[in-house]
């Protein structure tokens, strides 16, 4: 029997009316379907860090509050993320950045993907902008992204993302490009024995 790998899909904004939620689901939709993980779905907006407050630095991985030692426990579980990215100003979210961080080791040897939304340029600058943050924690960027453009005309009026078929290929595809860089860098994460 084989372990799915434990994805974590991240919403990162926060704000009131966000289509980010929306989008989320879909990604967890597309995951369920995929097979190939366990999921976690993150909403930045109920974890509710507060602006980063640890003393010391998060490569000791010492830490002194209870919320960030309950997001590292969640972090270090995950193989793998999906961050789903709203575009403010050419770039990332604060809260995104404000939770990535918190931690340090954590992160390392997995691989990330993004599911970028927003206008005519669908997040791409967003992640762009995320990629160099994400290396210096040792994570693994993905290729493969899905990119939403448009997106307050996808949002049905129950509030739920209307998506198509060209988004759910490109989703697959991503998918499983995560279960494969998955099992390439699993033994890197694996504990080093003693000498």
């Amino acid at each position: 029997m084989t372990t799915r790998s434990r994805l974590m899909i991240i919403v990162s904004s926060t704000r009131p009316n966000r289509v980010g939620r929306a989008v989320a689901d879909w990604v967890v939709a597309q995951a369920e379907a995929h097979g190939g993980f366990a999921i976690d779905l993150v909403d930045l907006a109920e974890l509710d860090l507060p602006f980063l407050d640890e003393p010391k630095h998060p490569r000791f991985a010492d830490y002194a509050h209870d919320h960030t030692k309950e997001w590292s426990a969640r972090v270090t579980a995950a193989d793998a993320f999906v961050f789903v990215m709203a575009e403010y100003n050419h770039s990332f979210t604060a809260p995104l950045k404000n939770a990535i961080d918190f931690l340090h080791r954590e992160w390392a040897y997995k691989p990330v993907a993004y599911v970028g939304y927003g206008g005519v340029a669908a997040g791409t600058r967003a992640i762009q902008a995320i990629k160099p943050v994400c290396t210096s924690v040792r994570m693994v960027p993905l290729v493969d992204a899905v990119y939403i453009a448009w997106v307050g005309q996808q949002i049905d009026d129950h509030g739920a993302f209307a998506s198509t078929d060209a988004l759910e290929a490109t989703a697959k595809v991503m998918l499983d490009e995560l279960v494969k860089l998955d099992a390439a860098l699993s033994p890197l994460r694996r504990p080093t024995p003693a000498p």
